[in-house]
């Protein structure tokens, strides 16, 4: 029997019509997760201090921390709280990670890491710190994501800042085509109108040099209150991103400008307090779908000295990235070597903690098998978007994931929404 219904085609039609323009916006505001790899953290170091060989000094720095204060699986395993396989795992892939790869993302600073200097030692500054990336993109030694941290666009100084990213650029641009993984900051964001200045600063620079529109997008560090919250009692950060006109891809927290700003002791900035906490809540709500990325800030406590005070350093470290995994923030910033032995190993034990339920949960569903957990096309989301940062970061193989769901990158990335 034909089935039967009571609305006419028109109504549908016209509902349709009606929704177009939302339609519209919707896909514009909220394109969804990017496709390419995030990297799991950003080190900054100061424009003065980068050379060619910044990146392999501080993989040696890092690998000579952990030979020297946990020197194998076992003693890096009762630091950490890690036992058994899972330590082995972590340790012998730390470790290969910092051999191969220590930084996945390293950021030129010219703001609070630089100060203010003479306007001919910061060019002289700029235009060395593009020759050298340059140089390092050629030879294949440059880390995965990379570019600078400018001065902001406060009237103090504004013009420095535009001259410093118009050197750098330009000077990259001389030396070939911009790289794939070009990063620029904007630090001290707090109203809007200064994120629509640097995307219409892109835009100028893109016209004057003949690049594609869009080609260049910007970090919003999230260092004040009012970024949070505006003087007329809304939240600012869904205006920032409106601002930036598509060209915002991550917004990152920075914990002691904010903190300091809240009023926050000293002794109590950190990633964990209730002030933190409730600024990235918001940054998450904001960005969720845009396509924008989140990034958590640093610690202060360093891991130096004697082997007591490191594996305090590295135990506080380890469960500050643990915290921020498990809220949905992948990356953060590491301010010194001997952190990074902690970055990969939280982040290595977060993924490889939760491969084997994860992939069985996803066979299930893609199987569409029952079991104790009944799980919607949201979660096989969730669950694909995990093994997928697994992958990215080096926690887990591509063949240990096939071999527990039947699934190859492509397969992964479409459940994921990619």
């Amino acid at each position: 029997m034909a089935a039967v219904t009571t609305l006419a085609d028109a109504v549908r039609t016209k509902i349709g019509a009606s929704l177009a323009a939302t339609d519209a916006e919707l896909a514009r505001r909220y394109p969804g997760e990017p496709a390419e790899r995030q990297p799991v953290h950003t080190v900054y170091v100061p424009a003065d201090a980068f050379t060619a060989g910044t990146v392999r000094e501080w993989g040696d720095q890092a690998l000579a921390a952990l030979d020297a204060h946990a020197p194998d699986a076992a003693a890096l395993g009762a630091v950490l709280g890690l036992t058994g396989d899972l330590a082995t795992q972590v340790h012998d892939r730390v470790r290969a990670k910092l051999l191969r790869e220590p930084v996945e993302d390293l950021r030129i600073d010219f703001e609070d890491g630089y100060g203010r200097r003479p306007d001919d030692e910061e060019d002289a500054a700029a235009l060395a710190a593009a020759r050298t990336l340059a140089a390092m993109v050629a030879d294949g030694t440059a880390p995965p994501y990379a570019g600078i941290r400018m001065k902001c666009l406060e009237a103090a100084v504004r013009d420095r800042g535009i001259r410093t990213l118009d050197l750098f650029l330009t000077a990259l641009l001389d030396a070939g085509p911009l790289p794939e993984g070009l990063v620029l900051t904007l630090p001290k964001v707090t109203f809007p109108a200064q994120a629509a200045a640097m995307a219409e600063l892109c835009a100028q620079f893109e016209q004057a040099a003949g690049l594609p529109a869009g080609r260049l997008r910007f970090e919003i560090q999230i260092e004040t209150t009012q970024a949070i919250l505006g003087p007329d009692g809304t939240a600012t950060v869904p205006r920032l991103i409106d601002a930036a006109a598509g060209r915002a891809s991550a917004l990152h927290y920075g914990t002691f400008d904010y903190s300091a700003a809240c009023g926050v002791g000293a002794a109590h900035q950190s990633m964990d307090h209730p002030a933190a906490d409730h600024a990235k809540a918001v940054m998450q709500v904001a960005a969720a779908g845009t396509g924008v990325r989140l990034s958590d800030g640093s610690t202060n406590v360093l891991p130096v000295g004697d082997t007591v005070h490191v594996h305090a350093a590295w135990k506080s470290h380890y469960g500050l990235v643990r915290r921020s995994l498990a809220r949905a923030y992948y990356q953060g910033w590491d301010m010194h070597p001997a952190h990074l032995p902690t970055r990969y190993a939280a982040t290595y034990a977060f993924y490889r903690e939760g491969l084997d339920a994860s992939a069985a949960r996803l066979a299930a569903y893609t199987a569409g098998t029952g079991g104790a957990v009944l799980d919607e096309p949201a979660t096989a989301r969730a669950l694909s978007g995990y093994l997928l940062r697994g992958l990215d970061c080096g926690a887990v193989d591509p063949g240990e994931i096939a071999e527990r769901t039947g699934l190859g990158r492509a397969g992964l990335d479409g459940l994921a929404g990619r």
